[in-house]
């Protein structure tokens, strides 16, 4: 299968596509670096190393999904058999101050490449969610037939929801696609080789790059957010996923479909089940590291 990989310089971008390449998946990759680095000569840094890992040049043309002339460019010339699309604005926090950027980019993009798929005859579509459209939980674990859309407290959370309805209302009106949604828990970590990671632009907004930034130096202090919660040592609980699992999630959508050949609508956790608090998580890197991250417990806001 040939396949089109939207916000692929990203973290889970770029881990998504080596899987997808290691696993004979054809792939072209589209980017417009707002979250990720161009090597000032058109081409993604995180997929020059991709390349290198795989060993094989990989696809690349710069491009924003939102820009439709872009995006019919991309596919008049593509011949795709699938999309995994990736490429959204996701900080939760900058979502609340900037709630039209998310949802005029988010839905934009989204509907844009719909338009696409249909123009285009591409019927298979595996779309990156998010655990967020649970809102708050009335019950654990989250499983997929958990309620959705109620109490969703962000914008970037209520674009996810948004376009799984659309995805689901275009899954139903041409019931010859297949639509894949993922909803990813928390990713972490990074690829055996340490060549690819999370590595931001700016301050980090996940935890993870942010302790690592602050074992190196690079930030001063890990700021926990309470340290009064419902939970053994009071600091918040997440299920945090490896990214490596994670893109292999995306690998095995694409397995599915090829294997059973129509699969209609579907949806799926990307999590392990299990939850790890701030301070494990810390701990555990210090661990691994062998160096100390400083702390200090902020306000709840």
């Amino acid at each position: 299968m040939r396949i089109l990989v939207t916000g692929a310089a990203g973290y889970i971008g770029s881990h998504t596509t080596l899987e997808l390449v290691e696993s004979g998946y054809e792939v072209m990759c589209i980017d417009n670096f707002s979250n990720s680095i161009s090597d000032g000569k058109g081409h993604a840094v995180s997929l020059l190393r991709v390349s290198e890992l795989v060993g094989e040049p990989i696809p690349f043309q710069e491009c924003d999904v939102c820009n439709l002339e872009q995006l019919d460019a991309v596919f008049s010339k593509g011949n795709f058999d699938g999309l995994v699309h990736l490429a959204a604005l996701k900080a939760v926090g900058e979502s609340v101050d900037k709630p039209y950027e998310y949802y005029s980019n988010n839905i934009i993009a989204s509907l844009n490449l719909i338009k696409m798929c249909q123009k285009y005859n591409v019927k298979n579509f595996i779309f990156s969610s998010s655990a967020t459209v649970y809102g708050v939980p009335k019950e654990l674990p989250l499983t997929e037939e958990c309620q959705t859309g109620l109490g969703i407290t962000n914008p970037y959370g209520q674009t996810k929801y948004m376009m799984e309805q659309i995805l689901i209302d275009v899954g139903k009106a041409n019931p010859e696609w297949n639509i894949i949604l993922l909803r990813y828990f928390n990713p972490v970590g990074a690829h055996p080789s340490g060549r690819i990671g999370e590595d931001p632009k700016g301050i980090p907004n996940n935890l993870m790059p942010f302790v690592s930034q602050v074992a190196i130096g690079k930030l001063p202090v890990l700021t926990i957010f309470g340290d009064k919660w419902d939970t053994p040592d009071g600091t918040g609980v997440r299920d945090f996923i490896h990214i490596v699992d994670l893109a292999r999630g995306h690998v095995k959508a694409l397995d599915r479909i090829q294997r059973e050949g129509h699969v209609g609508i579907e949806v799926y956790n990307l999590g392990t089940g299990t939850g790890y608090s701030v301070k494990e998580m810390v701990a555990a890197f210090e661990k691994a590291s062998g160096r100390k991250v400083a702390t200090e417990v902020g306000q709840v806001s």
